[in-house]
């Protein structure tokens, strides 16, 4: 019988040390996303708010002639909790731009079109042609097992590129994911949104020009050429340095200024502006509050995560959950044991929407499984070392 690799899980939240987030873990068995968010008890909040306040008067357009600051949304409860800060408690002018995917669930476009209701603002909603769309599910499916990577180049993208055709200096982010997940940075660095965490973090290390034909076949797979040109990326591609040099762009995390824990985030964004909840669990999380405004984004995209580095999106809400202390860590545990595995139900509506077959799909997963995660049987079934093994392991004293 094939032997399962032993995994490192973090002593305080529910993360394995082979992460999607890159952490580490201390003597102490406490990983890095933990210790980072325990540096939000030490920060000096009100000073952090007065630095805020005086970047924002710097970069507010005195003359009227632009938008103070261009805001990237999805109608999520982070949009909400964005747009909250900036229009209501500081009454700037927002561009807010919504990269719109194809498969809007309707809950999604309900809290978008609440968002335009309640928050003062100009919203610019884009969507590339579906053709293409499907094109790069299948594609980030082969290159990286992501089909939904085309929103993350989108979200990532499309905001800095409107904020440089309207000569905004100023654009949002909420919260970056890095840090205050796996602990990549400190609350100290008050790091900000540049070409280089675009890129090789929130895009994997690829870009609009690795998915043409061309770039396709530089990677060494021509034979998975769809036809794609430059032409359909105009609204991929970053603006230049030049262009950001000219324009003094300058991009910033909110969370760097008035911390981030998302269950407060949530409750007072319900309380005072109705933000809509998913109405039953997903196949994936019991949490309803989170992705909300894609079809497949709690689906297919997650249960790859889980393929991949052997945990989903239940790690990641247990994780958070426990850090807010909604529940606790033996509570998440459970949670993760219930939902991370799950086969999503979407799975075949994404596969008429690519025209894959379920055959494909596995074959192409499967290419994906990190060693270091997952032992194959030579039965041919995969096998982890889960997180109740680990501490079933921790009791017995091995």
């Amino acid at each position: 019988m094939s032997e399962v690799k032993p995994m490192t899980y973090c002593t305080r939240c529910v993360y394995p040390i082979i992460a999607a987030t890159p952490l580490t873990i201390n003597d102490q068995g406490v990983c890095s996303g933990c210790l980072t968010y325990d540096e939000q008890q030490k920060v000096n909040w009100d000073r952090r708010k007065r630095m805020f306040e005086d970047l924002i008067d710097q970069y507010r357009c005195k003359d009227g002639s632009t938008y103070d600051c261009v805001i990237g949304v999805s109608g999520g409860k982070d949009s909400f909790w964005q747009a909250h800060l900036f229009t209501k408690v500081y009454g700037l002018k927002v561009l807010f731009v919504c990269y719109a995917e194809n498969n809007h669930t309707a809950v999604g476009l309900r809290n978008i079109q609440r968002m335009k209701e309640c928050f003062k603002g100009d919203f610019l909603h884009f969507t590339p042609e579906v053709d293409v769309l499907k094109k790069l599910n299948r594609l980030g499916m082969s290159v990286m097992g992501d089909p939904n990577w085309h929103t993350h180049i989108g979200i990532m993208t499309l905001p800095i590129l409107v904020a440089a055709k309207f000569g905004v200096k100023l654009f949002n982010y909420g919260e970056h994911g890095f840090m205050n997940l796996g602990g990549m940075h400190s609350y100290n660095d008050l790091v900000e949104f540049t070409r280089k965490y675009r890129t090789e973090h929130m895009c994997r290390g690829y870009d609009w020009f690795d998915f043409t034909d061309d770039g396709l076949a530089k990677m060494g797979h021509p034979e998975w050429k769809e036809g794609l040109t430059a032409q359909d990326f105009l609204w991929a591609k970053y603006p230049t340095d030049e262009e950001i040099e000219r324009i003094g762009l300058r991009g910033i995390f909110i969370s760097n200024y008035f911390g981030w824990r998302q269950s407060e985030h949530l409750k007072k964004m319900v309380e005072l502006y109705g933000f809509e909840l998913y109405d039953q669990p997903f196949d994936r999380t019991w949490r309803r509050d989170s992705n909300l405004n894609d079809i497949h984004d709690n689906g297919i995209h997650d249960y790859m995560k889980f393929v991949k580095f052997g945990y989903g999106r239940a790690t990641d809400h247990a994780c958070r959950d426990i850090r807010d202390g909604v529940i606790p860590r033996a509570d998440g545990i459970e949670l993760v044991r219930e939902y991370d595995h799950v086969i999503p139900s979407d799975i075949p509506r994404w596969l008429e929407y690519t025209g894959w077959k379920r055959s494909q799909l596995d074959r192409e997963a499967d290419r994906f499984r990190d060693p270091r995660v997952w032992t194959r049987t030579a039965e041919g079934h995969w096998l982890k070392d889960t997180i109740w093994d680990a501490e079933a392991r921790k009791r017995a004293g091995k």
